[in-house]
């Protein structure tokens, strides 16, 4: 059996008992980094073989990974803080394994991305985690463009080098959302900064950002929610009489307003309708 182990993505008590029993009762422990997982061992006196699986490693050393699981052996994979193979090296090998029909067990545990949506206040029924947007600003753009129209909160990673560049983009692309910004969940220094994503970027403008940051960004919808519908109508209105065509006057309001323009469009036809 290979098993999927989330540890703590910081404060050491979140590990859970079950996680804690099967290290203790597993043949072999996966680590992507064998030194900080060897911290976490000795912490719950928990003395196994460690090996390293990491994203420069994976590929090659699955093939074994896979053999010592048909002779019968028990596996445990872990990552560095939280559940392996969300934004961190295991994918790759779970895939394999479950294409080679092996069992596989994914454990509970926690997860940076949820703690950072629940902490936002920007709940919805339905949410999308990203994850990191690519480093290099051309595909991060791309990236985002895709991405601008919607309608649920978005949740991404980011490194704390990066943290600025990339609400500025955001901010350039989807508009002037409202987002939440937290760092360091579960530890010492957890922070969470809420408000629209111009004031966060201005906020860590001042203040060097440091620690790991998940990143929650307003749906396209919710957005459009926000606005003074009224407005938004009598905009159109005056745009339609002083002679503009429907697409015309929807283009300049989405932009104006930074809504999506199937919701603008939407209100236009209703104006065509009442009138």
């Amino acid at each position: 059996m290979l098993y999927v182990c989330p540890t703590p993505i910081g404060n050491l008590e979140d590990i859970t008992l079950r996680v804690l029993r099967v290290l203790q009762e597993v043949d072999l422990i996966l680590a992507e980094d064998t030194r900080r997982t060897g911290q976490l061992l000795r912490h719950f006196q928990i003395a196994r073989p460690v090996e390293s699986l990491h994203e420069h490693n994976e590929r090659e050393k699955t093939e074994r990974i896979l053999d010592r699981l048909q002779q019968g052996q028990n596996i445990a994979l872990v990552s560095d803080a939280g559940t392996p193979g969300i934004s961190d090296p295991g994918g790759f090998l779970i895939r394999a394994v479950i294409e080679a029909g092996l069992p596989l067990e994914v454990l509970p545990g926690a997860n940076a991305a949820l703690l950072g949506f629940l902490q936002s206040g920007l709940l919805s029924p339905g949410f999308l985690f990203f994850g990191f947007l690519p480093s290099r600003r051309a595909e991060r753009l791309r990236e985002l463009e895709k991405l601008k129209g919607l309608t649920y909160p978005i949740i991404f990673y980011e490194a704390p080098h990066r943290l600025q560049s990339m609400l500025a983009d955001v901010l350039a692309v989807f508009g002037d959302r409202r987002a939440s910004i937290s760092r360091e969940l579960t530890k010492k220094f957890e922070e969470t900064k809420r408000g629209t994503l111009s004031e966060l970027l201005g906020f860590f403008a001042e203040r060097k950002p440091r620690g790991e940051f998940v990143v929650t960004v307003a749906g396209a919808e919710e957005e459009a929610e926000d606005k003074n519908e009224d407005d938004i109508l009598l905009a159109l209105q005056r745009l339609l009489a002083a002679g503009l065509s429907r697409k015309s006057a929807v283009n300049q309001v989405s932009e104006e307003y930074r809504l999506p323009k199937n919701y603008v469009y939407d209100l236009a036809l209703r104006l065509t309708v009442e009138d």
